[in-house]
């Protein structure tokens, strides 16, 4: 899955850290396991309000104090969404835009 995010953490471009998960079949590279967990949780929620089996890309925008603009992809399908989480990971808000 790709992101905007290309020269470090997958969700919010941070280059420190070195901690890797496996997502959507993809070892993705974030600065932390909180915002792997938030990135994780944001896959699910997209692919639970689309229905969608797979994810091609995310486009983020914004931050954890206000929270992230965005648009997943899936082939020809587009969803825009946004969502905003607790300093765990767990998501606070997510609504459809």
């Amino acid at each position: 899955m790709k992101t905007n995010n290309e020269t470090g953490c997958a969700l919010c471009d941070a280059t420190w850290g070195e901690y890797y998960r496996e997502i959507e079949n993809e070892k993705m590279f974030f600065c932390c396991n909180i915002c792997a967990d938030i990135f994780e949780n944001m896959v699910n929620e997209v692919k639970k309000e689309t229905g969608w089996d797979h994810i091609d890309s995310v486009e983020l925008h914004g931050n954890y104090s206000m929270g992230r603009n965005c648009t997943a992809t899936s082939g020809e399908n587009t969803f825009k969404y946004y969502f905003r989480t607790y300093s765990d990971g767990r998501m606070m808000e997510f609504k459809k835009l």
